[in-house]
């Protein structure tokens, strides 16, 4: 039973971490997509000011 008890605890700790990275993931990933959102944007201005001027 006891060896069961240290499985499971090894267990919960590797998806513990395995959430943590998962999270930290995800967040650098919807930072990424706003500054590249922001520089898409920021080139189509610029092409069309470009091409108005």
């Amino acid at each position: 039973m006891l060896k069961l008890a240290g499985v499971f605890l090894v267990i919960m700790i590797i998806a513990g971490i395995l959430g943590f990275v998962v999270d930290v993931a995800g967040a650098l990933a919807k930072i990424a997509f706003v500054v590249c959102l922001i520089g898409f944007v920021a080139t189509l201005i610029l092409r069309g000011v470009r091409r108005g001027g």
